[in-house]
């Protein structure tokens, strides 16, 4: 057989350049090893990839041999003069390998931001138990583009599986447009974070506790007990008070001091509410002033800032100022207003039956 001699001969004029390949093929995977090993040492200290050292980490420790050995002989081939059939498996083999590792490395990097901002605790969110759905939907996606890339590159025409795909993509995606929309509202509220589990929020006049994020509705807990289910794509066109952001409740007591009181003694209430509020550790008088003459009374207004954002404390914070307010204001002599009506009677010609207040205040 001729070959043999042939192959011989090859390796005898290509020795040098044959020498050179290896070398820089072995440095380059001693590199990818190392990049390897840092990655699997930097997911073993971020196991549960919450900071971005573990997301680069299992990155890289998804490098493979494959991809390794194929990078490998790829440079031994570039730096020898090999033979047109064995240089063109060569080559395809490399684009297999790298079209699959970058797949890998892109669903790895996907996935590793996912996770990081799916909460620190397994499960903490139903898209953290979602998770493997959404690697799955990630995966195909990426190993598709890869699959494309390699057909391509090794010479098939691609144009109409290509084309086959868009059309089906379309019309999955007008079937499940609704679906599709209220998860990538999911992954917006995932990763915008306008509010997070366990976070109380109000949207127009509801009110509730965030008990699930899902990948298609979120569930609110309300105080009253019932459960309130919102798709996630309305509501994040509401404008949402997330109040558990808050840094301070601002609480708001209005009452009314009967119209009679003097002027000069308008300013006591002022007083003496500042002495109710300081009085409660966590609570800063804001102000307390007249705010207009009402049907019944003087209309106050009494507005105070409470640091807790726990509404039981609050509660309890707001009836011990009104208890002390309303003591103040009866050593002060202050009456609050009370809702009166008064009738008055008159004959047919128009004139007032007793009593009436002109009568009243006669001896």
């Amino acid at each position: 057989m001729d070959y043999v001699p042939n192959a011989f001969d090859w390796l005898a004029r290509n020795a040098e350049a044959l020498t050179l390949g290896a070398i820089v093929a072995a440095v380059l995977v001693l590199v990818m090893l190392g990049l390897r090993w840092l990655g699997h040492r930097m997911v073993a200290n971020d196991s549960r990839c919450i900071h971005w050292q573990g997301v680069v980490g299992r990155v890289l420790s998804k490098t493979s041999i494959l991809f390794m050995v194929a990078t490998a002989l790829d440079t031994v081939a570039r730096y020898a003069d090999m033979p047109p059939r064995p240089a063109h498996l060569l080559d395809a083999l490399f684009t297999i390998a790298a079209a699959l590792q970058a797949a890998v490395w892109a669903r790895e990097l996907v996935l590793g931001v996912i996770h990081r901002n799916v909460g620190e605790e397994p499960g903490a969110t139903t898209l953290g138990n979602a998770y493997g759905v959404i690697r799955v939907i990630v995966s195909v996606a990426l190993f598709g583009l890869a699959l494309v890339a390699i057909l391509d590159n090794l010479g098939v025409n691609v144009t109409a599986l290509v084309a086959g795909l868009g059309v089906g993509g379309i019309a999955i995606g007008l079937a499940a447009q609704g679906i599709f929309s209220d998860l990538f509202a999911a992954l917006a509220i995932l990763f915008d974070k306008p509010f997070r589990r366990g976070d109380t929020i109000r949207y127009d006049t509801t009110v509730g506790t965030v008990e699930r994020i899902g990948m298609k509705t979120t569930r609110l807990r309300s105080p009253t007990g019932e459960q309130i289910i919102m798709a996630n794509t309305k509501l994040l066109e509401r404008e949402i008070h997330n109040l558990a952001a808050a840094q301070r409740r601002r609480v708001v007591v209005t009452f009314a001091l009967g119209l009679r009181t003097p002027a000069a003694r308008l300013s006591n209430p002022a007083a003496i509410a500042a002495t109710a509020v300081r009085a409660v550790p966590g609570c800063t008088l804001v102000r307390c002033v007249v705010t207009g003459f009402g049907s019944t009374g003087l209309d106050h207004e009494l507005i105070y800032d409470d640091d807790s954002l726990d509404p039981d404390a609050n509660a309890a914070r707001k009836a011990t100022i009104l208890a002390t307010l309303l003591s103040g204001l009866e050593q002060a002599g202050l009456l609050l207003a009370t809702p009166t009506q008064t009738a008055f009677l008159a004959m047919p010609d128009g004139t007032l039956v007793p009593p009436y207040p002109e009568a009243a205040a006669l001896p």
